[in-house]
């Protein structure tokens, strides 16, 4: 891959700095999980996925800007984004709001695609490879960063379950609670479990709400 488009003036660099920047860059404003390398505009800069140890994404984009500074690459490597959602944690009884990962082990990095920052991505430590159908990486298309921008960026944080079914549990407040039951269904949705409670010497199902159950 040859970087034939590089600007090589400073007058071209001040002629791209009135132009509007691409709708992509709109998701670097608005999420609030981005590692920002550079805020310069770059109208060649593009978002490609990049795959990463899974667990390890933050760390693995704060060390890709550590990299992009050293090698003077900040007006090619702009931004990592790590796709994350608001979700409602209930655990031991206590209600917080936690971020998880939408796509788990996966980054976006706008970028424009030379050789020598294709280079600096690949080979940062925690960096498996790029996402793509050929060999050469595919930006992903404009739609697809806008609707994964309006997924993370939705109003009401759903409800994110602690339990699995088929899991033992003990109701700790309402009408049934110190029952001990069995987790049948999770609607995580609604934040809601349904437990199988043994009442009437048969097993009858409860709806609770996820801050009504812990686990035993």
């Amino acid at each position: 891959m040859t970087d034939q488009n590089t600007p090589t003036t400073d007058q071209e660099e001040k002629v791209e700095e009135k132009v509007e920047a691409p709708e992509e860059q709109e998701v670097q404003v608005q999420s609030p999980n981005v590692v920002v390398i550079s805020d310069q505009e770059n109208k060649k800069a593009r978002w490609f996925v990049v795959h990463a140890y899974s667990g390890h994404e933050k760390k693995v984009a704060e060390a890709l800007k550590q990299r992009a500074q050293t090698l003077n690459l900040t007006h090619q490597i702009l931004s990592v984004l790590i796709p994350t959602q608001e979700k409602i944690q209930i655990r031991r009884g206590q209600r917080k709001t936690v971020k998880e990962k939408i796509f788990p082990g996966y980054m976006l990095v706008q970028m424009e695609m030379t050789d020598d920052a294709w280079l600096a991505v690949r080979t940062t430590q925690g960096v498996t490879g790029f996402v793509g159908m050929s060999s050469k990486p595919t930006p992903l298309p404009r739609h697809e960063v806008e609707a994964i921008q309006k997924y993370m960026s939705q109003a009401e944080p759903q409800f994110k379950a602690d339990f699995v079914e088929g899991e033992a549990v003990k109701i700790t407040d309402g009408p049934f609670a110190e029952f001990l039951g069995t987790v049948d269904s999770i609607d995580e949705e609604k934040g809601q479990v349904r437990v199988l409670i043994n009442i009437f010497g048969r097993e009858t199902p409860v709806e609770m709400d996820f801050l009504q159950v812990q686990k035993v």
